[in-house]
């Protein structure tokens, strides 16, 4: 059997005054982890069944709310994330400007002439993956080519097939003529 669970009055009070005026799910569930086992004796995997979360993480709720760390609160800890950033998203967008500009109108984007600028931006060398994964960041996508040139001219290639010198049945190799039927 498991340890009952622990809590001063004052913690359980707080988190009933949390059940009250919960805006969200989350700040429903942590407060129901710390007042269920306290109030109703629940084990933590009853409370974990009831409330909807596994029983690690009904023990994380507990914890946190027991340390100050109400969910949902501008300082609480929040998943994923960008823990290790070499720039900002707007000093990115900014870095990759050019490159997207150029690459609109119909230039090609280099990767790596990306990695190498932001090798130098950082001041350190970077992995290849480094400059792919900026990219993807931005919505960048690799697209095949269209199927025409950005600078193909429609008109001129209409009056190069209109005036453009046939062949006579001869084959372009070996100037004789061609039979079809042998």
């Amino acid at each position: 059997m498991s340890r009952p669970a622990t809590g001063d009055d004052q913690v359980l009070m707080s988190a009933r005054k949390v059940i009250e005026s919960a805006q969200t799910v989350e700040q429903l569930r942590q407060a129901q982890a710390v007042v269920l086992p306290l109030d109703f004796g629940m084990s933590l995997s009853d409370t974990a069944q009831v409330i909807g979360v596994s029983p690690g993480w009904a023990c994380q709720l507990r914890r946190r709310f027991m340390q100050g760390k109400l969910v949902g609160t501008p300082d609480a800890p929040t998943p994923g994330g960008r823990k290790r950033e070499n720039m900002t998203v707007q000093e990115e967008r900014e870095f990759l400007a050019p490159f997207l500009e150029s690459a609109a109108v119909g230039g090609v984007l280099v990767v790596g002439e990306i990695k190498a600028a932001l090798d130098k931006r950082l001041g350190r060398e970077v992995a290849l993956a480094s400059a792919y994964n900026l990219l993807h960041r931005h919505n960048w996508r690799k697209l095949a080519p269209d199927k025409r040139h950005p600078k193909s001219d429609p008109l001129a290639q209409q009056e190069w097939k209109k005036n453009s010198p046939k062949l006579s049945g001869k084959s372009a190799k070996s100037g004789r003529k061609t039979n079809p039927s042998s």
